[in-house]
């Protein structure tokens, strides 16, 4: 099993930034392919950044204004949001895969408990 904790979400004025980080711990192997996802009110949960052996993928949204990281050492999962904007509110959850990255949530096998992201004008 793997467990995910995330941190680091609250509000911000449009424009400004925040970090988040997500604690693996457990069998920390199986988190081959890791990832963000988020969750607005009345919408469904989606990717918003991935990251294997290195290589991140992005959403266009997000593109220039977000960056995915991992500190292995640490076990650590990352993301830097930058220029945020009220579109981005949402429940923020990190999300552990044992198998290659996909952008499908359902196939994803761990999931933390997810840390709030408010946006205001």
């Amino acid at each position: 099993q793997v467990q995910l904790l995330e941190s680091g979400g609250g509000s911000v004025q449009a424009g400004g930034s925040l970090s988040l980080s997500c604690a693996v711990s457990g069998d920390t192997f199986r988190a081959y392919c890791m990832g963000w996802f988020r969750q607005a009110p009345g919408k469904e949960r989606e990717g918003v950044a991935l990251i294997r052996n290195g290589f991140a993928y992005y959403i266009d949204s997000v593109k220039g204004r977000f960056t995915i990281d991992k500190d292995n050492a640490k076990n650590t999962l990352y993301l830097q949001m930058n220029s945020l904007n009220p579109d981005d509110t949402a429940m923020y959850y990190c999300a552990a895969r044992s198998r290659s990255c996909t952008w499908d949530r359902s196939s994803w096998d761990y999931w933390g408990q997810g840390t709030q992201v408010t946006v205001s004008t």
